[in-house]
């Protein structure tokens, strides 16, 4: 990146222009490419790093966001939007501590700066607030359960509460469609309802394995879906569209149920009873949003705490643990929320030998099946999110051929379609909240397998109108003050 022409850094110009305009435009990828361009023409212009670092973040990419930042601050150390954009992707990432440095030096830089001063207090608050939470914190393995603690049966039901109600021990068909109905409404759930549905969801999931094997008879089909990120609407118009889950009609939720959009517990409470009405007709897989560090971030912990109560928060937290990784359709069809490894020779049998019962861990096997993204060039390389890692066509293919199976679908990923077929047709991402965040202008999709063929029946959906609730309503504060 040596100096620069005059006409060069007249067209880098006028790349950053269009790319102003398509990010705008919410057209985010676009935005990553014309700053590209911009970039190559021009690599010492800080500003061109810092812009395409937060359309980065936009598309949740917070590693590549913090590898820009840092590069804006390279070529300019006083340029106070490389902090200010580094910071916020760290906060992304949850890793508030590293945020906490750069919204000092953002201070620094621009002391009479009343918006730097209000992030960097809020800053210190929620660092503070971890600290204090890491001083007190009880090694999992020796808390006692809070699912064992609650006996929903001791709730009593006031005689006014006009919404579902659960007859004795069985969840039915009758009562999913009445909830549904209160929730569309923007009703509640009684709280015993709700600590009955999930502590029944919770025994179910705990005696799963950690990688499920479906059976689809000849004849028969099975649908599966990608994130639905708490937009419980477009969750009913699936419904709509496909039919509601049942033993002649299953499904199966690639992870991600909640977190961002502000109707998670519609969501997951409507995902959890279905599966309790037929555990046959719903399976459930575990997103890398299904975990305690994502949901104080993006918005589940807010939404639980007020709509439901703080032990609701501990009890989701201990029920996701349940969730299994990975599924597979008639031995031929592996179903994970993000995908593949950073080594080669991974078996089926050492994904069915995860101990799974805890939080997803920083790295492993575990963490790659919910973290990991496919790439277009053969090999590996790091993850655009700042975990995981990416993996290419190669690697798609050796891992199938060593498991005998034909296709990866996997989730995690916003796409305009719904969904998107990389690596040779043997990779398929799903993903089925359309207009992401009320932002994006995607489509949704799922697909539909047929046995014995099991050829994938993708279908795209756009999104429907909800009520005027805005996506992280209940999400940290923190990270409100930067969408």
């Amino acid at each position: 990146m040596g100096d620069a022409s005059e006409s060069d850094l007249e067209r880098a110009e006028g790349f950053k222009l269009q790319a102003n305009e398509a990010f705008k435009a919410h057209r985010f990828f676009q935005a990553v490419d014309l700053y590209s361009q911009a970039i190559e023409l021009n690599g010492l212009n800080a500003v061109y790093w810092a812009n395409r670092a937060f359309a980065h973040t936009k598309l949740e990419e917070y590693g590549s966001a913090v590898q820009d930042a840092t590069k804006a601050i390279e070529v300019d150390p006083k340029y106070s939007k490389g902090y200010y954009r580094r910071g916020a992707a760290y906060l992304a990432m949850g890793k508030f501590k590293e945020a906490l440095k750069d919204f000092q030096q953002l201070k620094r830089i621009c002391p009479n700066d009343p918006d730097a001063a209000k992030k960097l207090k809020e800053c210190e608050k929620a660092v503070q607030k971890i600290r204090f939470e890491e001083a007190i914190a009880v090694d999992d393995a020796s808390r006692p359960s809070v699912a064992d603690s609650i006996d929903f049966h001791s709730i009593d039901v006031e005689p006014q509460y006009a919404g579902a109600r659960i007859e004795g021990d069985v969840v039915t068909l009758d009562f999913v469609k009445k909830m549904i109905d209160d929730f569309r409404n923007q009703k509640s759930l009684h709280k015993r309802y709700a600590y009955q549905i999930v502590l029944q969801t919770r025994k179910m999931l705990q005696a799963l394995p950690s990688l499920v094997d479906i059976t689809v008879e000849d004849g028969t089909h099975f649908t599966v879906c990608g994130d639905v990120h708490g937009q419980f609407y477009d969750l009913l118009n699936i419904f709509e569209l496909n039919g509601l889950p049942s033993d002649d009609n299953p499904y199966l939720f690639n992870g991600d149920f909640v977190d961002r959009g502000s109707f998670s517990l519609e969501v997951i409470l409507t995902l959890f009873a279905l599966k309790c009405m037929s555990p046959q007709g719903i399976h459930l897989a575990r997103g890398n949003h299904e975990s305690k560090s994502m949901n104080k971030i993006y918005g589940f912990e807010g939404e639980v705490r007020s709509k439901l109560s703080e032990t609701f928060v501990e009890l989701f937290a201990e029920v996701f643990c349940c969730l299994p990784l990975a599924h597979v359709i008639n031995n031929k069809v592996l179903v994970v929320h993000g995908g593949l490894f950073s080594v080669d020779g991974v078996k089926l049998s050492d994904i069915r030998a995860i101990d799974r019962f805890h939080e997803p861990p920083e790295e492993g096997l575990m963490c790659e099946l919910l973290w990991s993204d496919p790439q277009p060039q053969p090999g590996r390389g790091p993850s655009k999110r700042g975990v995981g890692l990416s993996f290419g066509g190669d690697v798609t293919k050796r891992f199938l051929q060593e498991n005998n199976l034909d296709l990866v679908v996997r989730s995690h990923e916003v796409k305009d379609e719904g969904y998107e077929i990389d690596h040779d047709g043997k990779l398929i991402t799903v993903f089925s909240a359309p207009n992401y965040c009320d932002q994006m202008g995607n489509k949704g999709a799922f697909i539909r397998f047929k046995a014995p063929q099991l050829k994938p029946d993708i279908i795209s959906f756009s999104a429907v109108p909800h009520p005027d609730v805005k996506p992280m309503a209940y999400a940290n504060n923190f990270l409100r003050m930067f969408s």
